[in-house]
């Protein structure tokens, strides 16, 4: 079964999901939706869907080229299934990390955090430019190595709709060897939060442990709920607006550049660089909280100037 075919084969069960959510919403669950958010984020899953389907022959077309050339043949049996399992859940990671630390892929991944909702409709709220930044190149080492194209690009899908039920407030947490193996809700909404605790944190597709692995895992606290959405939110329910915000911006600071080096940090650096620092980055914007939750608070701040 095709990736596309299956992604196609899932919207009725999309769309039932949201509705039996929203109607848990309205009987006393911790689930909000509002219409416009939502009307934003189905669009937004609409044109991804259509985008992909006009242009997957692009990508189909690289993995396969790539293939020609592939070290090994792994072929279909059940060690090179796993295998590629774990291989592309990898690689997903690594994607989604650098959609959040450079500014190229971030100006589209920016859409899926655009919403200050988190439910169900928040998983459809996808990009129309993904294709455009050639992020699938982080899959293309896999094909080389010898898995096959179809396999890899199955294992892309299902990664995708395993993380349609993690978008969502109406659970909290799963038993604890579950949380400590798998991308959870409690996991994911961390990851959709702008606290600055929360930020570039749990880039996990379905197993949690490589951020565990490689030092961006933060867990969800009771003590300070996730506040959703982005650090500077473009208030916006506007499609066009919510897919092309970043890019636009983009240009403009690169039209403004004095050296190819802005331009050059612009384009790939990291999202919030500017030149004299007059904007703020993600790790400034930790450092200084860092910085703020180290000093005395209260009456320790007066017994420690006493």
């Amino acid at each position: 079964m095709e990736s596309s075919t299956l992604i196609l084969l899932s919207i009725p069960f999309f769309i039932v999901s949201m509705l039996v959510e929203a109607w848990a919403g309205r009987h006393g669950w911790r689930v909000l939706y509002t219409r416009r958010d939502t009307q934003a984020s189905l669009t937004m899953g609409v044109g991804n869907v259509l985008i992909n389907a006009a242009i997957g022959g692009m990508v189909l077309g690289s993995f396969h080229a790539v293939h020609r050339v592939a070290l090994f043949d792994f072929g279909f049996g059940w060690t090179a299934f796993v295998a590629c399992f774990f291989a592309e859940d990898l690689a997903y990671y690594w994607f989604h990390r650098v959609s959040h630390e450079r500014r190229w892929f971030w100006a589209s991944h920016v859409v899926h955090h655009s919403s200050q909702r988190y439910n169900l409709s928040t998983a459809l709220r996808q990009t129309w430019t993904g294709k455009a930044t050639l992020g699938f190149v982080f899959w293309l080492p896999l094909v080389w190595i010898g898995f096959e194209p179809s396999m890899v690009l199955f294992f892309m899908a299902t990664s995708l709709l395993y993380q349609f039920w993690i978008h969502t407030e109406a659970i909290d947490r799963l038993p604890a060897p579950l949380e400590a193996m798998l991308n959870t809700p409690s996991h994911h909404r961390v990851h959709h939060g702008a606290n600055p605790r929360y930020l570039d944190a749990n880039y996990a597709g379905v197993l949690i442990v490589w951020d565990r692995l490689f030092g961006t895992f933060t867990p969800d606290l009771d003590a300070e709920p996730v506040r959703y959405g982005l650090v500077k939110n473009i208030r916006t329910y506007n499609p066009l607006r919510i897919a092309f915000h970043e890019w636009i911006a983009i240009a403009q600071d690169v039209r403004h550049a004095r050296s190819w080096h802005e331009r050059w940090m612009y384009l790939f650096g990291p999202p919030g660089w500017s030149p004299d620092g007059s904007r703020q980055t993600s790790a400034m914007i930790q450092a200084r909280w860092r910085a703020e939750q180290a000093q005395p608070q209260g009456d320790d701040a007066h017994s420690a100037a006493a």
